[in-house]
């Protein structure tokens, strides 16, 4: 396998340094129990330290906060 050169206009490194929160990921263990968490740190740690028990990760658009209207 060839690796794409550091040249290549399609290599790609990182885009921001600001933190990553579009998203919320659910976690499902192959038992079937399910952790959710709202940041991708959390999830790599989870999956990282207990890859052997989980099944897969939903990833879920991060709800919109609502806006308020004033007084109702």
């Amino acid at each position: 396998m060839e690796l794409i050169k550091p040249e290549d206009p399609q290599y790609f490194t990182l885009s921001s340094n600001e933190l990553y929160d579009r998203h919320h990921y659910k976690v499902i263990s192959k038992s079937g129990e399910t952790i959710t968490v709202d940041n991708w740190e959390d999830l790599r740690n989870i999956w990282w330290n207990r890859k052997q028990f989980l099944s897969h990760v939903e990833v879920i658009d991060k709800p919109k906060a609502r806006q308020s209207r004033g007084f109702q």
